[in-house]
């Protein structure tokens, strides 16, 4: 059926702030009803498959994740879950039930769909039997703790969202502190992006900074900025990195701006003997970070 609460329910989000943290999970809330829906015409289901889009995302401060591991992953992280819709066929199996409680019990709204709403909702053939909506979070640029950080990744200009999300998962795996997005970028709660990073973005502090903002950011905090060009002449290797300290990637196509190579403590490179004349910006990034964090990893 179809829901009487849909109709334009996260348009009416637009245009809120964006926390700058995740919320502390509410208390348990008397168990609500799942809803099903079967409409590919369902208010709802527009509104989900509409934060595919950027402008909407934007707009209304929320994002799609596919599948159960994220939003359980999304739970334990304490950020707000809006939406929990699931597949029909799924509804039995033990985590996908765990889920759906924990849903109910936070007061999330909880809708059992076919499996065309779906792919209506996913835009793709053999979509996730789970889709959730879940609230962005931004922290601040001074959020950072810089006097406790290992390596801070900044990322200027960066345009793929698969890069991006795999770049988060890697700040993750190797204990690194955060991401600050610099300068106009893509957006780290774009599908691709949240799919790439396998559960690591409810665990990654993410900042947004102008160029001007980041540059001041890192002066005041005295942080030691190690860059990757092609023009570097010291091997990615060499250097005895300290923490805290940042590490700077420049745009996949155009590398890093003159005026970050500037303000780098030191331009460094990563060595290539084979016919290619790059290295994918998210292998670069955790190549470097492994280095850079090498003498502090252990089994």
């Amino acid at each position: 059926m179809n829901s009487p609460r849909g109709s334009g329910l996260y348009r009416r989000s637009k245009h809120h702030a964006v926390p700058s943290r995740p919320a502390e999970a509410p208390p348990a809330a008397d168990v609500g009803q799942v809803r099903q829906i079967s409409s590919l015409t369902n208010d709802l289901v527009k509104d989900m498959r509409g934060l595919q889009a950027k402008k909407e995302r934007a707009e209304t401060g929320l994002f799609l994740a596919e599948g159960l591991k994220l939003v359980t992953d999304a739970f334990v992280a304490g950020w707000s879950v809006k939406t929990l819709a699931y597949a029909e066929k799924v509804r039995s199996q033990p985590m996908v039930a765990k889920a759906i409680a924990e849903a109910l019990a936070r007061g999330v709204d909880v809708v059992e769909v076919s499996e065309a709403v779906l792919e209506k909702i996913s835009r793709r053939d053999n979509p996730q039997m789970v889709v959730s909506v879940i609230e962005q979070c931004y922290q601040p640029l001074e959020a950072i703790d810089a006097d406790k950080a290992t390596v801070i990744v900044a990322l200027e200009g960066i345009k793929d969202p698969g890069n991006l999300g795999t770049i988060i998962r890697t700040v993750d795996s190797v204990g690194a502190s955060g991401v600050i997005l610099v300068g106009e970028t893509t957006d780290p709660f774009a599908i691709e992006a949240v799919r790439a990073t396998m559960g690591s973005i409810f665990h990654v502090p993410i900042a947004r900074a102008s160029l001007d903002d980041f540059l001041a950011f890192a002066r005041a905090k005295r942080l030691p900025m190690f860059g990757t060009h092609l023009a570097g002449a010291v091997d990615y290797r060499t250097p005895d990195y300290p923490e805290p300290a940042v590490l700077l990637m420049g745009n996949e196509q155009s590398g890093l701006p003159p005026r970050l190579v500037e303000a780098c403590t030191q331009v460094i490179k990563i060595p290539m003997v084979g016919e290619a004349d790059s290295l994918n910006l998210a292998i670069a990034t955790g190549v470097t970070l492994y280095e850079m964090r090498r003498k502090r990893l252990t089994l």
